[in-house]
Formats: structure tokens, sequence, C-alpha cells
């Protein structure tokens, strides 16, 4: 880990405080937040925020209390050049002025004595990202462990961060991210998880004027992974984009939710999300929630969720959701497909001399290509093209009948097709 530096004095941050046609989030999908614990009970599975999560499998979990971080999981943060805070106490800002809690799991997660703080000061530029760790010891426990982690760029800041999950754990993580204006921040989240391992967590952002915010999430291994993420701006001309990846496997419950705030004018959001799914009771959920506010005046926003199921037993649901309270915007909407391969693109290759076999890893990996070619690291770019490769072969393995190949919609004949 990098020495940690004393803090240069921080620049007057913008105001968490919302104006008066903020106060309420006028959005059935967002629940108001709060840091209390009380404010948060048991979710039963009749909350519209808990309807698509298997609630038996987490209710010990979210029971609390916090097991020590110590005997659960381990960090490891390499960040050149970046004020480093290993030791933010609850309370201590900029702590807990980004994320307020939006459910049970990220209040827990709210509760860790310490949180990692960086940061980076105006015009500083990082050549390299920063890699932070989170490996799980993988000790046979219920009681999850919580780690939060604050970033903050300064004005025309730029830098990388990429968040690594790994091992095993029962683990709640909260992410609250401030950029300053003209900042650029890409902050990649792998969830690399082994089997048994459960993570839930919040993940919030401000964008400040003219800052742009690449927030990548790639989910591939665990139970269970279930985040939620928050996106809205402190000042106009702010631009989020949101991409996610994610290929769940018999059993696994892969859930992302997203909501983005367009609280100022000329705003940009795009969210492209795509998953794949093999296997008997492979399950993916991503609810995308987009509200314009009267205030957002020239904003453009867009949301996509494909998915792609490689065998039947799986299901995929998809909500994206579009609240619209003034038509002088450039532009909004969203679509969501869920569907088999494409037998048109599989003919045309399979008749170009192609195996079956190599002509399913081509049409994934096109499924996909988009997606990991915009996250510009190239190790993880590799290991992406690997797990693809590997999640084909498993799927071909459990079931080599292309007629086991059906779309999770009612009508089996029809390939991906968006709406």
């Amino acid at each position: 880990m990098s020495p940690s530096l004393p803090a240069p004095a921080a620049p007057a941050p913008v105001s968490a405080t919302p104006d008066a046609s903020e106060v309420a989030v006028a959005s059935h999908l967002h629940p108001v937040g709060s840091f209390a614990l009380a404010d948060h009970p048991q979710p039963t599975g009749r909350e519209e925020n808990w309807r698509f999560t298997p609630l038996e499998r987490l209710h010990e979990l979210l029971a609390g209390p916090l097991a020590a971080p110590e005997t659960v999981y381990d960090l490891a943060v390499e960040a050149s050049g970046a004020v480093v805070k290993p030791d933010l106490a609850v309370g201590q800002k900029p702590r807990g002025t980004v994320l307020i809690p939006v459910d049970r799991a990220a209040a827990l997660a709210s509760q860790a004595e310490r949180a990692t703080y960086l940061r980076w000061s105006d015009g500083q530029v990082l050549t390299e990202p920063v890699r932070i760790t989170v490996t799980g010891r993988g000790q046979a426990q219920t009681a999850p462990a919580a780690a939060h982690l604050v970033i903050e760029l300064g004005a025309q800041a730029e830098a990388t961060v990429v968040v690594d999950h790994q091992g095993q754990a029962n683990f709640l993580g909260n992410v609250e991210l401030r950029l300053g204006p003209g900042a650029h921040l890409t902050l990649v989240s792998l969830q690399r998880w082994s089997a048994g391992s459960f993570h839930l967590g919040q993940h919030e952002a401000v964008i400040g004027r003219d800052a742009r915010l690449r927030h990548i999430v790639v989910s591939l291994g665990g139970d269970l992974v279930r985040l939620q993420t928050n996106v809205s701006y402190a000042d106009q001309g702010g631009e989020a984009e949101l991409l996610g990846l994610y290929v769940a496997q018999s059993g696994q419950h892969l859930e992302h939710r997203l909501f983005v705030d367009h609280n100022r004018p000329r705003g940009v959001s795009r969210v492209d999300y795509r998953g794949a799914l093999h296997g008997q009771g492979a399950h993916s959920v991503w609810v995308g929630d987009v509200l314009i506010r009267p205030q957002a005046e020239g904003i453009e926003t867009y949301e996509s969720n494909r998915n792609l199921l490689l065998t039947e037993g799986g299901q995929a649901d998809a909500v994206p959701n579009l609240e619209i309270e003034t038509g002088e915007i450039v532009g909004a909407g969203h679509s969501a497909a869920t569907g088999r391969f494409d037998e048109e693109q599989l003919f045309y290759l399979r008749s170009r001399g192609l195996p079956e076999a190599e002509a399913r890893r081509l049409v994934l990996r096109g499924f996909f290509a988009q997606l990991i070619h915009q996250i510009g690291l190239a190790d993880v770019e590799a290991l992406l093209s690997a797990t693809i490769d590997e999640e084909l072969a498993l799927a071909s393995a459990s079931d080599q009948s292309t007629e086991n190949v059906v779309p999770a919609s009612a009508d089996a004949s029809q390939p991906v097709k968006e709406s």
C-alpha cells in the first residue's frame, strides 16, 4: 500500500444538500436514503426493490451484526500519487457526503469502522491505474464484513481505479465517488468471487460540471451478487457512462440495479449492460431507472440491457424505466432484450467452414466485444475474453444439443431482438 500522505487543504465541496425540487426523489424504484438501520427493516420480498432477490439466502446475512474485517477479507491498495487515508471514521468527512444508504445492505455497510479514502488534487493526471484488491479469507461464517471506499477527484484530475474482489467471503461494500469540475474517472469493479460468496453493496457518484464518469461492473463469480449503482449531477454538463458485463452459471444470482438522477441541465447518461446465462437456476436481474427532473433541460440519456441464454434453465429479468418530467430534452430512450443464439449468424459462420463450437465462441465474443473494448485495460480485457471462452465451454459441456438453447421469452423461436 502506498504510504499515507498528509491531506492537503480540501477544496470547498459541492453541497450535498439538495434544493427544494430534489428533496423527494420522485421514483418508486429509489427509496429515500437513511443511515439508520432501523429505517431499513429486514426485507420480505414485497418491496419493489427486493422482489427479484432470493431473500431466503440472505436473511441471516442481513440480520447483522458485522464481523471484523480482518477475519473475513484482506485489503490491498496500490495507489501511486494519491492521498491515501485507510482509516476514515464513520461521520468523518468526506465519508457520507455522497452516499446515503437506500437499502439494508448498504446501511449495514455504512457501519464499517474504517473507510479507505483516495484523493487526487486539481489537475493531477494518473498514467497508471490504481488497483484495490479485496481477497476473501474463505472462513466459514454467516456474519458479513463491510468495506467502504471513498474516492475524490479535484478539478481536471484524471484517474482509473480497478477494484478486484476475489476469494471467498460474505461481503458488504459501499463506494462513493465525487468528481470535481472537468474531472475524468474510470472505475472498474470486478466481482470474481469463489463459490459460496455473497456480495451486496451500493455505489454512489456525484458528477461535477463537465466531468465524466465511466463506471464498469463485471460480475462473474459468487453465489449471489447484488449491486445498486446511483448517479446524480452536481452541476450542468456532466457525463456518465455505465457499462456492465456478467455471466451467470447454474444457481448463481447476479443482480444489478441502477438509478440515474438527471437533476441538472445538459447532462448525459449512457447505460449498456450485457449478460450471458447457462445452467439450471442461473438468474440475472437488471433494473435501470432514469429520472429526468423538471430543471434537467437539454439532457440526453439511453439505457440498454441485453441477455443471451446459452442453455435452457436460466432466467433473465430486465426492467428499464424512464421517468420524464420535462419535454425540453435532447433525447431519452431504453431497450431490453433476452434471447438465444442468432441461428442466422451461426448458419452463416458454419457455412464458411467453421465448426459449431468455434462459431458459437465467435458469436458470444461479438456479443460482448463492444463492452470489453471500452474498458481500456489490457489485462482486464484479456481476462474477460478468456472467461467468455471458459463459460461457453461449460455451457457446451452441459448441453451439447443446439435444440436445447432457448430464449427466456414465450416465443422460443425468435433470436435476440431489441424492444
